[in-house]
């Protein structure tokens, strides 16, 4: 055995500069995911303005947050693999269609999901409001997003007026876009 070998049992041996080379490698490795999956900044706080953001639904539809001023926008992270976004899911759908597009825009994210999950989850609940999934959750890391469900509701100013950490129900949700349609 050389002197610059390093012996392994029952393995060939390695060279100190191919052990280096591997952990190069992996460095490198870990930086990549760490960039494309980063820490989420700290979520906006009440009364604060909401990071802009600009996406594209499944069907087409633009999903541009600066275009929505003037109405109450609600902003929902959720995933196809989440119980608690499969309970809110119908919650959800239900209090957009009381409201409907002229008073308040709903938004929904496909949050650490394949987008073909969040087609099949977007079908099964009937979800008729703009929805996309972003792979890159460069959006949820602005929001500062943590888990799936989080729901955003935004006035009219695009001011945060509420953060719903887990599930919302209809009863509750309806009751703060009363509060803001009154006015």
């Amino acid at each position: 055995m050389e002197q610059n070998e390093i012996p392994l049992t029952g393995h060939k041996q390695l060279r100190p500069g191919w052990m280096a080379a591997g952990a190069v490698f992996l460095v490198v490795v870990i930086a990549l995911v760490a960039a494309l999956y980063g820490e989420p900044a700290m979520s906006p706080q009440v009364g604060e303005p909401v990071p802009e953001f600009q996406l594209i639904s499944f069907d087409g539809t633009p999903m541009i947050l600066a275009t929505q001023r003037g109405k109450v926008v609600v902003l929902n992270f959720f995933a196809s693999w989440c119980s608690p976004c499969r309970q809110e899911a119908t919650d959800l759908e239900q209090v957009w269609r009381d409201y409907g597009p002229d008073e308040v825009q709903f938004y929904g994210v496909g949050y650490k999901d394949a987008a073909a999950n969040v087609k099949r989850f977007l079908v099964e609940f009937d979800v008729t409001y703009p929805a996309t999934a972003e792979t890159s959750n460069a959006t949820a890391r602005a929001y500062g997003v943590t888990g799936a469900p989080e729901t955003f509701v935004i006035d009219q100013a695009g001011l945060l007026v509420r953060h719903y950490l887990g599930p919302i129900g209809r009863a509750e949700l309806a009751h703060e876009l009363g509060q803001l349609l009154d006015r």
